[in-house]
């Protein structure tokens, strides 16, 4: 009987055996868990997206909010200084409009510095006043002195005057300070030899006060 031929054993070799070791358990069972595991995936993933949008919402709310706070703040400063200026308005108004009715305040008021020369000079029967204005001109304030937007001015005139007697000279300048505010410069008196009468020769600068900007050429 012919058949294949089978080879003997060497000696000290041992015959294999293969076994086929079972497949784990769960392998069977995991396209059953694949749906679990794409839901669980998916949630994750959503949850990451809603916490990042959540932290930039917090953020933008937190920027609105501080926003809100600093407008706020400039708008209570705003109010806050607006009725201090109202009441420092109030309180002094009274001394404001008194000071621009007696000329200090304004332009200068040339008409009524000459109007009050000629009246002083008929009513007190003043003898011969001769006057010279000149050009307005900007005055340098103390440092001490607070100015904010307002300037000072000064418009210099020389008065000429003869004179009955030295009184004369001084109810002038008292009728003067009626029409504004004037610092005396320099004021001489002397005796006329040829006529026996006294001539006097005052220099004044007439202040006013105006804002800034405004001073005409």
């Amino acid at each position: 009987m012919n058949g294949p031929v089978k080879s003997p054993p060497l000696p000290g070799m041992k015959k294999a055996v293969v076994a086929a070791r079972p497949a784990p358990w769960w392998l069977a069972e995991l396209h059953r868990l694949r749906p679990a595991l794409l839901c669980a995936a998916l949630t994750v993933a959503a949850s990451v997206l809603l916490l990042g949008f959540s932290h930039h919402y917090a953020e933008d709310r937190a920027d609105a909010r501080e926003l809100a706070k600093q407008a706020r703040n400039k708008a209570a400063a705003l109010f806050n200084h607006v009725e201090t200026e109202k009441r420092d308005i109030r309180a002094y108004e009274p001394q404001f409009l008194a000071l621009r009715q007696r000329g200090l305040i304004g332009e200068e008021n040339r008409l009524a510095w000459i109007e009050t020369i000629r009246h002083s000079q008929e009513e007190r029967k003043l003898l011969t006043i001769s006057y010279d204005i000149s050009a307005r001109q900007v005055l340098k304030a103390p440092p001490t002195l607070a100015m904010g937007t307002l300037q000072l001015r000064g418009t210099p005139m020389r008065l000429q005057m003869d004179l009955l007697h030295e009184m004369d000279v001084l109810n002038l300048l008292a009728d003067l300070r009626q029409s504004g505010y004037f610092a005396v410069h320099d004021c001489s008196i002397k005796r006329n030899t040829s006529a026996a009468t006294l001539s006097a020769e005052c220099g004044l600068l007439w202040l006013t006060l105006g804002n800034t900007g405004t001073e005409r050429p």
